[in-house]
């Protein structure tokens, strides 16, 4: 990473940070990285820099952990994906059972903080939605 990239990189998640705070406190990680919870979802925001006036946020939402692997709740979180304007569903089996993340990058350099804001929150309040209808699904807690 050059030093223009990290400048321009630190200056994007610094205006995230400020778009964040208007709803959540907000964590800055050693690396820069943001991280946050909205309701019961862990949220976190990397920024990286493609190429020159092409800078990309990234934000990923921890929507759901050790849910039980039934394949309803695949097929549902694999629905409700085709749905979805803002994210990428994912879904991992682990020996605990289903996580499910809700990710999504988008070229933010520019962008002023009201509508940065408006853009973070529409991911994560898709998360927590997705959050509350999977478990309503499995009655779980996770």
């Amino acid at each position: 990473m050059t030093d223009e990239d990290a400048k321009v990189t630190a200056e994007l998640l610094t205006a995230a940070r400020e778009a964040l705070e208007l709803f959540h406190e907000v964590h800055v990680d050693d690396d820069g990285a943001l991280s946050f919870q909205h309701a019961e979802v862990p949220c976190a925001v990397q920024a990286m820099r493609l190429a020159d006036g092409l800078t990309v946020l990234s934000l990923t939402c921890v929507v759901a952990w050790d849910l039980p692997n039934d394949p309803s709740l695949a097929v549902s979180a694999a629905e409700r994906a085709g749905q979805g304007l803002f994210g990428t569903l994912g879904v991992v089996n682990t020996e605990r059972g289903m996580d499910v993340t809700l990710r999504y990058a988008f070229p933010a350099e520019g962008l002023k903080p009201e509508p940065l804001s408006t853009l973070l929150m529409l991911v994560v309040s898709t998360a927590s939605q997705l959050r509350n209808e999977l478990l309503a699904g499995t009655g779980d807690g996770a």
